[in-house]
């Protein structure tokens, strides 16, 4: 978990200086393409102080209040995450729209300084959104991912800029500038649609994916020699913690400590397969007497 949020204040580091070059570059060349990017760095540095406070959170152990963790944290965080994208995007295109509708090209332009920083940015959000990406699958943590995406999001659209504000250079269409902020606000904003779905499932308890669930059906398979048949699976995640519930049926011939030492073997099986899991069974008589009402198992 330490290496977690290190992890995440990289991410802090790099957006809050990213922010601020553009910012300042945006002030001062007038473009309106440079400081809705600005604005989309701000989002990703709220983003990435989210993602390190939610980090940091999660890692405490379960307690009387959150008896099954605090792995919640991060999937709230990724939802507040997703918000966050979506007024962004909303207040640059307000803030296109604007400036197309009213024609104001009075800029201070400079489109090289300003090409220049967006490739600059492109390469740190690219090379600091792939580290994200790759210790966010290796730790199964939705910040880091939600925190990765994002970044890798602001890569396409800080391209999209670049070559946009080229284009105004050797056109001298300033008209492009608006047009470019607004297309970008529209990428941001179907990320941040995304992002919200996501983490709203996961707040939600939606079940793990399809491939997760056959994983479990595949573990319970191997024991079915054992006389195992599944009754039910529920499964639902909390931060990288999955959730299973299986209700299954077992020989009633099978004593209490047979059942439990089985019941041991697939909780290990399915954390050797899927990791991170918080496995919960419970077992019920498959009587196969030939007197039901007389079986000692079922009285």
């Amino acid at each position: 978990m330490e290496d977690k949020q290190q992890i995440a204040i990289i991410s802090v580091i790099s957006n809050s200086f990213l922010t601020l070059i553009k910012l300042v570059s945006g002030v001062l060349t007038g473009s309106v393409s440079l400081l809705s990017e600005a604005l989309h760095s701000f989002g990703d540095l709220l983003a990435s102080l989210i993602a390190w406070g939610s980090i940091k959170e999660s890692s405490k152990p379960a307690d009387k209040e959150h008896q099954f963790g605090h792995g919640k944290f991060e999937d709230m965080a990724g939802f507040i995450e997703a918000i966050l994208i979506i007024v962004t995007a909303l207040f640059i295109l307000y803030v296109g729209f604007e400036k197309l509708i009213t024609k104001n090209s009075e800029f201070t332009f400079q489109a090289d300084i300003a090409v220049y920083i967006m490739i600059f940015s492109v390469a740190v959000n690219f090379i600091v959104a792939r580290y994200l990406l790759k210790k966010g699958h290796q730790t199964d943590s939705n910040a880091l991912l939600g925190d990765g995406y994002h970044l890798m999001s602001d890569v396409y659209s800080s391209l999209a800029v670049a070559i946009g504000l080229l284009a105004v250079k050797f056109s001298g269409f300033y008209i492009l500038d608006p047009v470019i902020a607004i297309i970008v606000a529209v990428m941001i904003l179907k990320t941040g649609i995304t992002l919200i779905k996501k983490t709203g499932d996961s707040l939600l308890d939606s079940s793990l994916p399809n491939e997760d669930i056959k994983i479990i059906e595949n573990v319970l398979e191997n024991y079915k020699d054992s006389g195992l048949s599944i009754k039910t699976i529920k499964t639902s995640k909390s931060g990288n913690i999955k959730n299973i519930v299986l209700v299954v049926y077992l020989p009633c011939s099978l004593t209490l400590k047979e059942t439990h030492r089985l019941c041991d073997k697939i909780e290990a099986k399915l954390e050797a397969e899927l990791k991170n899991t918080n496995v919960i069974i419970h077992a019920e008589p498959d009587c196969k007497c030939s007197k039901k009402e007389t079986c000692p198992a079922l009285r």
